[in-house]
């Protein structure tokens, strides 16, 4: 296993060129450091309004995810599923048929371990190297370059594509071969959907016992129970906002791919069958669209606690 360590100083201007392909909550953000760390950014997505954004804040807009790579030292995906990333490698304006002048890519998005060696095995045989490079961190880490990025592919892709990684990241690691990547990081997200859920049970018997939230809070944060979701999602959960960083649907998304993951594995995953059961239950009430802290819902309609307005009671 490789590790990059701490993210360097901002180089200097005119570092080259990076085709970056969606731009949604992460990828903006992401594609903006590439901005202020010296690179030209060619941007697309589907969404006109995103690409505005990227575009205000300095890029290019590309027609295509063919016209994002054109002229690229290397391309960055960060799309939302396995079939936007299929679209837009194997698409009639896909990076297939017309990769970057570099012949790198880079997949930051969450998809499945085995598309993910497909679509490598698809890439090399056509002479271009990828790597899967999926994140942690949010919507802050992604805003402030601070994103933990697990990647998965030949050691000379990983060293091609350090730079770039590094305008966007702080823990770097090359955690083995094609799909590594993307197998961290659903164990990365088993991981935080079981931590979610326990702060939601723990404020839960809190609020039932008459205990002060804020004070357990405050207590949690000086032990071992302590973390990063506790720091940065448990006063949300608190003041009952749900307001998205991370979207429960995209994690629920992720849980399913662990799931998929594990059943071809033959590994179980009891714990993250529960909390997969209780993210369809935000969904099914139309928390979807909502932040991974609206877990806490879930427990507010279980324990009867909810508002007329729907927040919890405290």
């Amino acid at each position: 296993m490789s590790d990059l360590g701490e993210r360097t100083a901002v180089p200097p201007q005119g570092k080259g060129c990076v085709g970056f392909i969606g731009l949604g909550t992460m990828g903006r953000e992401m594609a903006a450091n590439l901005l202020k760390a010296g690179y030209r950014v060619q941007a697309f997505d589907v969404i006109p309004a995103a690409l505005d954004t990227a575009v205000a804040a300095g890029g290019v807009a590309a027609t295509s995810p063919a016209n994002a790579a054109e002229g690229a030292d290397i391309a960055v995906l960060m799309l939302p599923d396995t079939p936007q990333v299929e679209e837009v490698i194997y698409g009639e304006n896909g990076l297939l048929v017309a990769p970057p002048a570099g012949r790198l890519i880079v997949d930051m998005s969450t998809i499945s371990p085995v598309a993910t060696r497909r679509i490598h095995a698809d890439l090399a045989e056509a002479g271009v190297a990828f790597i899967d490079a999926p994140v942690s961190g949010g919507s802050i880490g992604a805003k402030n370059a601070t994103l933990s990025i697990m990647a998965g592919g030949e050691a000379s892709a990983f060293a091609r594509a350090a730079p770039v990684l590094r305008a966007m990241g702080t823990t770097i690691s090359l955690v083995g071969a094609a799909g590594a990547g993307q197998t961290v990081k659903l164990c990365n997200q088993l991981v935080c959907g079981i931590n979610i859920q326990a702060i939601c049970e723990a404020l839960a018997l809190a609020r039932a016992s008459g205990v002060d939230l804020a004070q357990l809070r405050s207590v949690l944060l000086g032990g071992s129970a302590n973390s990063w979701m506790i720091e940065n999602l448990g006063a949300a959960m608190i003041a009952g906002d749900d307001s998205a960083g991370f979207r429960i649907d995209l994690m629920l998304k992720d849980l399913r791919l662990a799931h998929d993951h594990a059943q071809a594995l033959s590994v179980p995953l009891p714990a993250t069958a529960l909390v997969t059961s209780q993210y369809v239950d935000a969904r099914v009430h139309g928390e979807g669209h909502c932040g991974n802290q609206a877990l806490f819902r879930v427990y507010d309609r279980m324990t009867n606690q909810l508002r007329d307005d729907g927040g919890a009671r405290r």
